[in-house]
């Protein structure tokens, strides 16, 4: 779960919320599918588990990325498969529908569905049963589905990249999420909630946060949303001094941010001693970062780090793996793999 879950009551302070929020209550007590639309980082899954848990439902949430499953083997993880079905299939395997029985099933970026899933996917929700590959025996579902997207689908309706049938079968109770930038009343609430929990991890306590950055922070137009002002958060605990959080810490125009680049080496330069390259190395902002989290025993360190790495270098390419791949100096499927690992795809 992402750290924006944990967050009471989604931290909605924001008159924005207010409505919505009495909406979403109405819908969780009724059995309706529910599709979330909503800009990247607005908090789909965080509003998908509060559904379930203000429904009566007792079974569990299970919550599946469509966009981070290979498409030669999304049919079976949803559906499930029986031995032999496929090279591979050792054993029979129940699907992520048979998971959330009795309970509430998330698929998250629905839009990325293949139109011959799309398909099946329609006669599950008509006949509310599935048949797992390889087999002819239909097992019954009692599965609340909710789904959700970034994408407008009646726009991918219109393109003819998603079914109409199956689109109004998913549009029963509509939930728009409205983006940070329209619920300013949010920011600092979610900023001082980011603060105490990553200032836990970080073995810093009651940081403050100085007037400039309270101002860099509602000046922001935040893109990301609620993600991006997590990993900026997160990143500004690493490198401020441990007692007040500042606007350069932020570095939400990513000014000053990046690590500088060395100047070429004279010719005929003198060799420079291990000892003096370790005393330069001491004053590279990310050598004293990393020092920093190695001395307070930060909790999964290395993907902590490899994910804001990933999740930053994405963002500022705009989402483009070309770019993003090119950036990180990796290839493009290394950088797919990176994505899928941290919920990106």
């Amino acid at each position: 779960m992402a750290a924006a879950d944990a967050a009471p009551d989604f931290l909605c302070q924001d008159p924005a919320w207010s409505s919505l929020l009495d909406r979403l209550d109405r819908i969780a007590r009724s059995q309706a599918v529910v599709l979330v639309n909503g800009e990247t980082g607005t908090g789909k899954e965080v509003i998908a588990r509060h559904i379930h848990a203000r429904s009566a439902r007792k079974g569990p949430f299970v919550a599946v990325n469509c966009g981070a499953l290979s498409e030669s083997l999304i049919d079976a993880e949803l559906f499930g498969h029986e031995s032999g079905a496929f090279t591979g299939a050792s054993r029979s395997r129940a699907g992520w529908f048979e998971e959330a029985a009795g309970g509430t099933l998330l698929l998250d970026e629905i839009g990325e569905l293949s139109l011959h899933l799309q398909v099946k996917l329609l006669r599950v929700l008509q006949e509310r049963q599935v048949v797992r590959l390889g087999s002819r025996k239909p097992v019954a579902l009692d599965v609340r589905l909710v789904a959700a997207t970034h994408v407008d689908l009646a726009e991918a309706v219109k393109a003819q990249r998603f079914r109409a049938d199956l689109y109004y079968r998913l549009n029963v109770a509509p939930v728009r999420l409205p983006a940070l930038r329209n619920r300013r009343g949010d920011i600092l609430p979610l900023a001082r909630h980011f603060m105490d929990q990553y200032g836990a991890q970080l073995g810093l306590t009651a940081v403050a946060l100085a007037d400039d950055a309270r101002q860099a922070l509602l000046a922001h137009p935040w893109p990301g949303n609620v993600r991006e002002l997590e990993n900026a958060i997160h990143r500004a605990m690493i490198t401020c001094d441990g007692e007040v959080l500042r606007a350069d810490d932020l570095c939400l125009d990513h000014a000053g941010c990046e690590a500088p680049v060395p100047a070429p080496a004279a010719a005929a330069a003198p060799a420079v001693s291990p000892e003096a390259e370790d005393n330069a190395g001491e004053d590279h902002a990310l050598v004293r970062v990393i020092r920093r989290l190695l001395s307070v025993n930060a909790p999964s360190l290395f993907t902590s780090v490899e994910s804001t790495l990933v999740q930053e270098a994405y963002a500022r390419c705009s989402g483009n793996q070309v770019h993003t791949a090119k950036l990180l100096g990796i290839p493009r499927h290394a950088l797919r793999t990176l994505l899928k690992r941290h919920c990106l795809l």
